[in-house]
């Protein structure tokens, strides 16, 4: 989960610099990821290893910092952005390669016992809540697209023009952590009356 610092007038899609992403308990999760046989005399870690979600790269760049000059450091990411920022980072370092796919397909780009260590910090990362053209914070007035990445698919908004109400109850109550099924479906026919409202789509 990210950490955020800045000042809380910033957040929200308020006027104003961006708050700095910063990762929860960075050192701590790196050194449980990096097993003690790898370590070398200087201290340094030998092998191969996997950050499952680049996002700005602090957790790469930590790794990074602690290993050999022969290590490796493989990232997954979908996000385009976040890809954008690993090209930089691959450039600068010939250790690191960032691979643009979900890392639910880690199983297919490595094989058994390839790797030495694998670090996973999931979620949603402040640079995508803070960006209003993502459409994941509930405060900016922007359209809600809500994909991780936007050259993919459709987007929420667009979803939303053509789904039932029960469609619509039925994801919030499967993934909005809603266990009142009629609760869902009113929340799912306020959505679409307001959208009903606006002309039939929700900006």
């Amino acid at each position: 989960a990210p950490a955020i610092r800045g000042d809380p007038g910033d957040f929200g899609g308020a006027p104003g610099p961006r708050p700095q992403h910063i990762p929860c308990l960075l050192k701590e999760a790196v050194d449980e990821m990096l097993p003690p046989r790898m370590r070398n005399f200087e201290g340094k870690y030998d092998g191969t290893y996997v950050d499952c979600t680049f996002g700005r790269g602090g957790h790469t760049r930590e790794i990074l910092s602690r290993l050999t000059k022969d290590a490796r450091l493989f990232a997954f990411d979908v996000d385009p952005e976040a890809v954008s920022v690993a090209r930089q980072l691959e450039a600068e370092d010939p250790r690191f390669k960032i691979i643009h796919r979900p890392f639910g397909d880690i199983g297919e780009v490595f094989q058994p016992g390839q790797l030495n260590g694998v670090l996973l910090d999931l979620g949603v990362s402040s640079p995508q809540l803070d960006d209003h053209h993502r459409g994941f914070n509930a405060f900016d007035d922007a359209p809600v697209d809500m994909r991780m990445n936007q050259s993919e698919g459709i987007s929420a908004g667009e979803w939303l023009k053509g789904v039932t109400v029960e469609e619509l109850a039925w994801v919030i109550h499967a993934y909005g952590e809603d266990d009142d099924a009629i609760l869902s479906e009113r929340i799912a026919e306020a959505i679409l009356v307001r959208q009903s409202e606006l002309g039939g789509s929700i900006p």
